[in-house]
């Protein structure tokens, strides 16, 4: 086979890869992987615009989940990121370190020389950008990416874009049956609890009615109050039945990250709030571990946008050596993290990390609050 038949041919397979895929974050991580495949390179990754000046997801292939927690937060759109997010077109570099645009990285981030770097375009629009970096084999790293890395790496990104286009589409869909099914949710909830707390009122108000008579009778008084505690404790029961049966949303089939990744994206969209997701390579842990994860990510991530009046949250899943870590961040006016918990479910979630093996952690000042979770690495399955 030739060399172009066979950089053909690696294309249309990598292309076939990408559209066998549904979700976005799927779509994203085999757009990457093969991106860097077709070039040869060491590293890789594909950076999703968000609506503010960072991005909304951000996927690397070549970099270990370790190292890619040790990098930090997601990168701002500067330097030769937003060159190519404003200008829409390819970049070869064969330093990107010498490129008078270029505005450093991160103290652990990996040194790169040669740079690739190409837009996904639907249309005028820019989706997204791939970039490679850094070539493997040994002869090609004096010479760096060629003409031809970036005529194949374009090609590809052409048609990465309509698989990306479709999985935006089909996860739009799924987001559309998702908030009809917890409309539902919210009817029986509501329906199962309506009648008992009709009750409660009922028998209370019978009860402040015997204590303002002239001659109150005890006796009755403190029967309405029993059945008033009663029904209380019926009522609270029958709701945390309901809502630990409720499993959180495609957990099992979709795995820990992708369901956070759905869950953020949707909440944000939701408050009109630019929510970032990022996970390394984190393993399957236990039920309880991940269950306890997503509850925590979920609470916290409702605290974020209801109540901290931040204009972006970050919520990453990492793997360090020991510990799966869970960190849920925002921008906003931050609260007194040592008051009572009050409405915002800091002993809920303290008790979730605990019950899971795991600590939490909660950080906040004027410029922002940061909850972190931990669970040992021992919790995997």
């Amino acid at each position: 086979m030739s060399e172009g038949l066979n950089e053909l041919y690696q294309v249309s397979q990598a292309v076939l890869s990408v559209t066998r895929q549904m979700s976005v974050r799927d779509v994203l991580q085999v757009i990457v992987r093969s991106a860097r495949s077709l070039v040869g390179a060491r590293y890789a990754a594909l950076g999703v615009p968000d609506q503010g000046d960072s991005f909304a997801e951000f996927v690397v292939d070549g970099i270990s989940g370790a190292e890619w927690a040790a990098i930090g937060p997601l990168p701002r759109r500067h330097g030769m990121l937003a060159v190519l997010l404003n200008q829409g077109k390819p970049e070869r570099l064969p330093d990107i370190r010498k490129d008078p645009r270029f505005e450093g990285w991160p103290a652990a981030h990996p040194q790169m020389s040669h740079f690739l770097g190409v837009p996904v375009r639907d249309g005028d629009e820019v989706l997204g950008i791939i970039f490679a970096a850094n070539k493997v084999s040994a002869a090609a790293e004096k010479r760096g990416f060629t003409e031809r890395d970036e005529e194949v790496l374009s090609l590809f990104a052409a048609h990465a874009a309509i698989a990306l286009t479709n999985a935006l589409l089909y996860e739009r869909s799924r987001e559309l049956s998702v908030m009809q099914e917890r409309s539902r949710l919210a009817r029986d909830l509501h329906d199962a609890v309506t009648q008992k707390l009709f009750s409660i009122r009922a028998h209370a108000r019978a009860a402040a009615v015997l204590a303002a008579r002239e001659s109150p009778d005890a006796d009755r008084i403190r029967a309405e109050i029993e059945v008033v505690g009663e029904l209380g404790a019926e009522a609270h029961a029958e709701l945390r039945a309901v809502i630990d049966g409720l499993a959180p949303p495609d957990l099992e089939a979709a795995g820990l990250a992708e369901s956070l990744r759905r869950y953020a994206v949707l909440a944000g969209r939701a408050h009109g709030v630019p929510v970032a997701f990022t996970a390394g390579c984190v393993p399957p842990l236990s039920e309880k571990a991940e269950a306890a994860l997503y509850r925590v990510a979920q609470e916290a991530l409702h605290n974020a946008l209801r109540h901290s009046g931040a204009s972006g949250i970050r919520v990453s899943l990492a793997k360090t050596a020991r510990q799966v870590v869970l960190e849920v961040s925002d921008d906003g006016h931050g609260f007194n993290a040592q008051a009572p918990s009050g409405g915002l479910g800091l002993a809920s979630m303290r008790e979730r990390a605990a019950s899971a093996g795991g600590a939490l952690t909660i950080r906040s000042s004027p410029k922002g609050t940061m909850v972190r979770m931990t669970v040992p690495g021992k919790a995997a399955r």
